[in-house]
């Protein structure tokens, strides 16, 4: 079972459980990589936090820590922080760079839904 607090509805991910939970997830991930130390970082845990509350059931919303899972962010060419990749399918669909407003990535993640 995936680490979860009552506050934190958002999966965190590690190299055990990024197979399990995003690449063979039957339903849509949102990854944000992310680190402790990264100012905009930090603004995007509330963003994530609430739309893990809002597709509670219908997406999976995750974080990853590029400091903990650095080969996981080799992987996915991260290279700035933070970088949210949507998943679908088990495969990368979407990748952006920076601060991004929730109704944005509940838009995506809507459109995501209905070809899933």
């Amino acid at each position: 079972m995936t680490e979860q607090t009552a506050e934190q509805k958002y999966l965190t991910l590690t190299a055990e459980n990024f197979a399990n939970e995003v690449l063979h997830s039957d339903v849509p991930v949102l990854v944000d990589f992310w680190a402790a130390w990264c100012g905009p970082c930090r603004i995007m845990n509330p963003i994530m936090d609430d739309l893990a509350a809002d597709f509670q059931g219908r997406a999976k919303i995750a974080k990853l820590n590029v400091d903990e899972q650095d080969d996981l962010a080799l992987q996915y060419d991260v290279s700035a922080i933070p970088t949210l990749i949507f998943f679908n399918q088990g495969k990368p669909v979407e990748t952006i760079e920076g601060v991004v407003d929730k109704e944005n990535l509940a838009t995506k993640l809507e459109a995501l839904l209905k070809v899933a």
